[in-house]
């Protein structure tokens, strides 16, 4: 008997996760990270209440390992100031049995990795290629070794070299239109309790308080792919410096970064489903199995649902034959992974496609349509819309 090999790809939130899962599972864990260390710097992330009960799943306390600030409220604004929508923190804990937090991302990714055996993590390590063949994974690595597996995590992330040489014929990611700012500032004097989305003409801002008492700001504008500015401050005073208090306090805060620490990307979803979310004893999760827009802050979280998902529905680590089965002849892990397909592919995509229509909501610029957006959402009890939630918040189950 021999203890079962995964190697995990990728060392972000999702990945990480499913090491950590696979772990307590008794599986031996390699994860490749072809970054030379560990990210220090990066935006935030928020955690709804169905990712931490994922993560609460496998033993991991977010708000302990990476602490937690809980905003007062969350809600929607215009560019003037008025709230669209606006919901107590105390009525989603008391709906959902526990209340968003939002955690700066490097603050998370170190508090997971801290919990893996530090032998686990290969940093520096690129993978080349995984070779799915002969019934048994080989990870081809720049300049060696390879590594044979029982199981390969494919989370190397939204442009996944994994998905695109095993699902050739997908048609890939899709430009959502927008580019997105993000970056995090000190304004402890600015005394920021709610979490909020301010909408305008095609152009969005969010504000969130961080765990460290730092805060969390976001960006979006419909522009080009591929357009970019001299001076990421100065577009951003640009376009949202005539906005609500507190923006323009915000952005001089901005103003005061290095250029390099607000962070720029064009935003992509997933164009269509992939067929499956394996391959042989391959599994896709977070961004690489179904990147999604960051409308309804699902990415990092469905990632966490995967993560331990699969853990949940693979054989413990400590069964495994020389042959790859349970020691008995059975091979348990291609049922297991076919039972993951079945568990997250629809649920996964559902959250896709609503963001995409959520996203639409946000970019419209159309006066006539985005006032008649405004009042929509204005019309609708906050206690409605909270139900909306619903199925996000409480959809995460661990299959029987």
């Amino acid at each position: 008997m021999t203890q079962r090999h995964a190697v995990v790809v990728g060392a972000g939130i999702g990945g990480l996760t499913a090491a950590i899962a696979l772990h307590r599972r008794g599986w031996h864990v390699t994860v490749c990270e072809r970054a030379p260390e560990p990210s220090v710097t990066g935006a935030g992330i928020g955690l709804a209440p169905n990712a931490l009960r994922a993560l609460d799943a496998i033993g991991v306390d977010a708000a302990r390992a990476a602490g937690s600030a809980v905003p007062t409220a969350m809600g929607v604004r215009r560019s003037n100031g008025q709230w669209l929508t606006r919901t107590d923190t105390a009525d989603m804990a008391a709906r959902y049995g526990m209340a968003p937090i939002a955690v700066p991302r490097p603050a998370l990714t170190a508090a997971l990795a801290a919990t893996l055996p530090p032998e686990a993590l290969r940093y520096g390590t690129e993978v080349t290629a995984v070779d799915d063949d002969a019934g048994r994974p080989t990870v081809r690595t720049a300049g060696g070794p390879d590594l044979p597996a029982d199981l390969v995590v494919a989370a190397d992330g939204i442009h996944s070299p994994l998905r695109r040489a095993y699902f050739p014929a997908h048609p890939g990611l899709h430009y959502i239109g927008e580019t997105a700012w993000r970056t995090i500032v000190d304004a402890p004097d600015l005394r920021i309790p709610d979490m909020s989305e301010t909408w305008g003409r095609g152009e969005r801002f969010g504000v969130t308080p961080l765990s460290d008492g730092r805060l969390y700001l976001y960006a979006t504008a419909i522009v080009p792919a591929g357009t970019r500015s001299a001076d990421p401050r100065t577009e951003l005073r640009h376009r949202f410096g005539s906005w609500h208090d507190p923006i323009p306090a915000l952005l001089d805060r901005v103003s005061r970064l290095d250029p390099a620490d607000v962070l720029r990307n064009d935003l992509y979803d997933l164009a269509a489903p992939l067929p499956r979310l394996h391959h042989g004893r391959i599994a896709w999760l977070g961004d690489a199995a179904h990147a999604m827009a960051p409308n309804l802050g699902q990415g990092g979280c469905q990632a966490i649902e995967d993560a331990v998902v699969l853990a949940h529905l693979l054989p413990a680590g400590d069964g495994g034959g020389t042959d790859g089965g349970d020691g008995d002849g059975t091979d348990l892990v291609p049922a297991a992974l076919d039972a993951y397909t079945a568990a997250r592919r629809d649920r996964t995509d559902a959250v896709r496609v609503r963001a995409r229509r959520v996203g639409r909501l946000g970019a419209l610029r159309n006066p006539l349509a985005v006032a008649a957006r405004d009042l929509a959402v204005r019309a609708t009890p906050a206690r409605i819309a909270l139900r909306g939630m619903d199925d996000l918040f409480n959809g995460f189950r661990l299959p029987g």
